[in-house]
């Protein structure tokens, strides 16, 4: 038993060295599958040994779900700050301070204000133990569970800890992992988010901790307690303290000793802003003396000795002049605000995004309103709100379509779905969509096929779907309108060039529902045909590694359609290929095909990533944990306990040089 409980140690140590190289420095040495490897061993170890189990552990990351949030009083108060909006409200704040100094040394620290929610993350003897929202600053709601997904937050301090420690800090989603949330959402059929500081603040609510696991949070701490007092002397000791015990320290925070100082950092920031991968609304700055701090105090709203400069504001308010539909590939209907023309962070704005017809419902929203919008990175910007005080009774309630403002066919809305699709599965939107899908970079990569192109092909009958672009030739695109002859012979070679793409990027393009990229890549490497994966039954789907039972039955039913069917006879007859590559193919091997591997110990020869690719190449997959379906262990140098079980199990268990000669 020492020996396991020195492995699930030793595990922890190596999980939580790598999370610290990946999260907080950027220079990850080992890749995602060698970490989800290690994971995937410690959680193994723990369910056979819970005794082993420890509440620091980076498997007790995820939870179950709870009933309800429970309200937590805070020890000492989450106030807000006072806001700045211009420059000279910021240097009558430093006059201020100045003042209340009394001559004394005085420092500030400026750093960026997040657009987020703010934590109060508990820490008993290097232990998280709590965590809670906010609140109204004297009472918030504990989320525990929910902080503890959070992989930038440490489940156990490393170094200086108190008996009691107290971390604040913002909790947000960067501007990319909201746009995968969304798109996953959308996928899904559920409503989407409208800002990701809603998504932030809905997520760390849930009661289902595996959710708020898949929404990525993240956090950056900016203040630490032990008890009621702060931890340290100065502010900025409070960043290097958080960044040595593996928190996400944001690095946009500098120490200024005057007015010039600061205004400098706020407007080198303001530059910076767009770049971000997250939401910031302005700066903080605090007296960096932590003394001092105390002395100045605070009113009964917001410290004396901090202020928020908000930079100017990315809202504006105009009028709805009218609500559009837009129709995507998979029949969905968007909502779309027209917007009288207004200048909004730089731009002129006569578009914003309304999500769906529940976003519409609960704005109350009506053709006529006065509408608060907000840009926040995002190209199209948002509505946020309804300025109800400016109707004047003309205002027009929108109903939302029954039917495709396209072709009129009636566009319903499933139940339990947050969104009304067209049930035209010829619609000429949803075909437009298909085909820009079909061509996009990721699956067919046709370059030169852009949306003008494509609208015209389809408005005058030349493309009814994605096999009729293999028929187009050059003669026909160069009489269109504004095409010519070299234009029409270089998309012809790139329509030509898109038949080698390979079966992964085919399965992709044909937009099969629910199938994007990772799974269409999980399909191609399977059945390595796309005749073989039609074939295949439901169960047979549904036993891949990865692929669950939604995935299972909507390629089932894909190809069972009479027009799918025949668009995959066409695309061959087209020659496009629909296998993959004969190398690959040539590759494939019985003794692999079908089979489990499980790779333990180091390999002189390989990396992980390599032989578990080559393994997955001919056929087989790889898993990470031994059991009585494992066909082959591959065993290299310093194997551990998986080797051990492999022998109790009677696994049959290759070495090094044996799994180089099966290869």
């Amino acid at each position: 038993m020492m020996e396991i409980q020195k492995e699930i140690e030793n595990l922890r140590a190596k999980i939580e060295r790598h999370s610290d190289l990946y999260y907080q420095q950027d220079a990850p040495e080992i890749s995602d599958y060698e970490f989800d490897q290690l994971l995937e061993r410690l959680k193994a170890l723990e369910t056979e040994h819970p005794d082993f189990i420890t509440p620091d552990s980076p498997t007790q990351r995820v939870g179950g779900k709870a009933s309800s949030l429970r309200p937590f009083r805070h020890t000492v108060q989450l106030m807000s700050l006072d806001n700045s909006y211009n420059l000279d409200d910021l240097k009558a704040f430093t006059e201020r301070c100045e003042k209340l100094a009394e001559g004394r040394k005085l420092d500030y620290v400026a750093e960026l204000k997040i657009d987020g929610l703010s934590v109060s993350l508990h820490y008993e003897n290097g232990i998280l133990v709590t965590g809670a929202t906010r609140g109204d600053g004297q009472t918030g709601d504990e989320v525990t569970q929910n902080v503890k997904t959070i992989r930038t937050i440490p489940l156990r301090l490393k170094i200086d800890a108190p008996s009691h420690a107290e971390v604040r800090g913002e909790v947000f989603i960067s501007r990319s992992q909201f746009a995968r949330n969304n798109a996953e959402l959308e996928m899904q059929g559920e409503k989407t988010f409208a800002n990701a500081r809603n998504s932030a603040s809905g997520t760390l609510r849930m009661l289902d901790s595996a959710i708020v696991a898949s929404r990525r949070l993240d956090m950056f701490p900016y203040d630490a307690f032990t008890g009621a007092s702060k931890m340290f002397a100065t502010h900025l000791e409070v960043f290097e303290w958080c960044k040595r015990n593996g928190f996400n320290v944001n690095p946009n925070h500098r120490l200024c000793s005057n007015f010039d100082e600061l205004s400098a950092f706020i407007a080198e920031m303001e530059t910076l802003r767009d770049g971000l991968d997250y939401e910031i609304d302005g700066v903080v700055v605090k007296a960096n003396s932590t003394a001092l701090q105390d002395e100045f105090g605070a009113t009964t709203k917001a410290p004396r000795w901090a202020i928020a400069y908000k930079y100017p504001a990315r809202q504006a308010t105009t009028r709805l002049l009218g609500i559009g539909i837009q129709v995507g590939r998979t029949g969905v209907l968007t909502p779309v605000a027209h917007l009288e023309p207004t200048l909004l962070a730089g731009t002129t704005v006569a578009r914003a995004s309304l999500h769906n017809e529940d976003e519409i419902k609960r704005l109350d929203l009506r053709v006529g309103d006065y509408v608060l919008i907000e840009k926040s990175g995002e190209i199209i910007p948002q509505v946020l709100s309804v300025v109800t005080t400016k109707r004047d009774g003309s205002e027009m309630e929108f109903e939302f379509p029954t039917v495709c403002p396209v072709c009129g066919f009636d566009a319903v809305r499933p139940e339990g779905e947050a969104v009304r699709r067209c049930t035209n599965d010829i619609c000429p939107a949803k075909l437009k969509a298909r085909i820009g899908y079909f061509s996009s970079r990721k699956a067919m990569d046709i370059e030169g096929l852009g949306e003008v192109l494509i609208n015209t092909l389809v408005d005058n009958g030349s493309v009814k779907d994605v096999a009729d672009l293999y028929d187009l030739t050059v003669d026909g695109i160069a009489s269109l309108e504004r095409m010519a002859e070299k234009s029409g012979t270089n998309l012809i070679d790139q329509i030509e060039g898109s038949k080698t793409r390979g079966l992964q990027r085919l399965l992709y393009g044909i937009d099969i529902r629910h199938v994007g990229e990772r799974y269409a890549k999980i399909l191609a490497n399977h059945f390595r045909s796309i005749d073989r994966l039609s074939e295949a039954s439901v169960e047979e789907l549904d036993d891949i590694h990865e692929i669950g039972l939604a995935v299972a039955e909507s390629v089932f039913e894909w190809f069972r359609d009479e027009r799918n069917i025949d668009l995959v006879k066409r695309l061959k007859a087209s020659g496009v290929k629909t296998e993959t590559d004969a190398a690959s193919t040539a590759m494939l091997d019985e003794r692999f095909v079908g089979k489990t591997f499980v790779l333990t110990g180091k390999l002189e020869n390989y990396t992980r990533d390599e032989a578990a690719k080559l393994i997955e190449e001919r056929g087989g997959r790889v898993s990470s944990s031994v059991s009585k379906n494992t066909d082959f262990v591959v065993a290299g140098s310093d194997a551990g306990s998986k080797l051990t079980k492999a022998e109790s199990l009677g696994v049959a268990i290759l070495d090094e040089n044996e799994f180089g000669s099966m290869l």
